[in-house]
């Protein structure tokens, strides 16, 4: 499970005309669920990327997590992170999960998150949604377990 963070001031999610999710200062999480994921390593990696310490302290230093920071988080489902680029002019997507695992355990990362006492926003699975969003930093890291 991959997980792409970007530390944000703001950024939200829409589909058609209408924003389904939408978050000020906080976390962009882009979720890539493999074949072999469970909800065990959906766990491990909302753990991690919630407790990620990348906000600013009082010195300027990057030393607090998401809840620390009085961040929220918006959860964007991402089938392309699961890519395979290691070949040749075109993604491969092999290693991504099904669908159906994907959106389960789409559906169990942004819930646990919510589980957490972490304000919570979501895209919708297999939309086509725009993301729009004010990169802090720019900081941006990718998570993976």
């Amino acid at each position: 499970m991959i997980a792409l963070i970007q530390r944000v001031t703001h950024a939200s999610v829409t589909v058609g005309d209408e924003i389904i999710g939408e978050i000020g200062h906080g976390l962009l999480v882009f979720l890539g669920v493999e074949k072999n994921d469970d909800e065990a390593l959906a766990r491990r990696l909302c753990d991690k990327a919630l407790g990620y310490r990348i906000f600013s302290d009082e010195q300027g230093k990057m030393n607090l997590n998401v809840r620390q920071a009085g961040g929220s988080v918006l959860v964007v489902s991402q089938f392309t992170l699961a890519a395979d680029t290691a070949r040749g002019m075109r993604p491969g997507f092999s290693r991504g999960a099904p669908p159906e695992q994907a959106q389960a355990l789409y559906t169990y990362f942004t819930a646990y998150c919510r589980s957490q006492n972490v304000e919570t926003a979501s895209g919708r699975f297999a939309a086509d949604m725009q993301v729009a969003l004010v990169n802090d930093g720019p900081v941006t890291f990718w998570l993976q377990v």
